[in-house]
């Protein structure tokens, strides 16, 4: 079998050769850095001391604050009676006298009684028409205590006691009538209007309920019965 390689291309018996001369060369680029020299230029100095004054000066911003004026204190008012003198106008005699009169358990006191007072009871006027009164007029006083109760009594019976004109039904007529009434002092209704209407066969209809109502109990002022204007609306809605 024939060597790979030629006896003289070996390296390793070079090696301790190649290590003298690496040494050889850092030692010599060793003593070169040593002896290497820079030129240093020398520094200028400053010729017009001037220059330097000419820099900005950075001023600090400050803020003065105001003086605050002096506040004197409030000065005490001190009050004194005064004292007003007037001349007594009184033209009683000075010289009054008073009388006394001897009392004992014998002596008779005349006692009479004292007079009758009248008060006269205020006159209602009968024809005077009122929008409150202290007592409202109540519907179906039978089976209602107040008003509240009542109105809702009045809209049951108004929505049973209406019927629907045929002509309004099949124009397709439907919206809500205001009607306007007074409760007289015997409860009965009376001097229906209409307030605010939206067909005349509809206006109708709702005058004709309102004239059928029965009675109210009446309106009173002071426990005096009175005339009371009474307001009421109707809703006309096809089913």
């Amino acid at each position: 079998m024939l060597p790979k390689k030629r006896e003289n291309a070996d390296l390793e018996k070079k090696k301790s050769l190649f290590f003298e001369i690496g040494l050889a060369i850092a030692l010599l680029l060793v003593l070169i850095a040593f002896k290497w020299r820079v030129q240093i230029k020398d520094t200028e100095l400053i010729t017009n001391p001037q220059e330097l004054n000419e820099l900005e000066e950075i001023v600090p911003i400050t803020r003065q604050e105001p003086e605050r004026p002096k506040v004197k204190p409030p000065v005490k008012i001190r009050l004194q009676d005064v004292i007003t003198i007037v001349e007594n106008d009184s033209k009683e005699d000075p010289n009054l006298v008073i009388e006394e009169e001897d009392i004992n358990q014998n002596t008779e006191i005349d006692i009479s009684p004292p007079e009758e007072v009248s008060y006269d009871t205020e006159i209602v006027d009968e024809t005077e028409i009122f929008v409150v009164v202290e007592d409202m007029p109540i519907f179906r006083p039978d089976i209602c205590s107040s008003m509240a109760e009542g109105n809702i009594e009045l809209n049951k019976h108004i929505q049973k006691s209406i019927k629907y004109p045929a002509l309004a039904q099949e124009n397709g007529i439907t919206g809500r009538v205001f009607v306007r009434f007074i409760v007289g002092r015997d409860g009965k209704v009376k001097n229906a209007e209409i307030l605010r209407g939206i067909d005349p066969s509809l206006d109708q209809e709702a005058l004709r309920v309102i004239r059928n109502l029965p009675a109210f109990a009446p309106g009173k002022q002071r426990g005096v019965p009175v005339q009371v204007t009474y307001s009421a609306s109707i809703n006309f809605v096809l089913q």
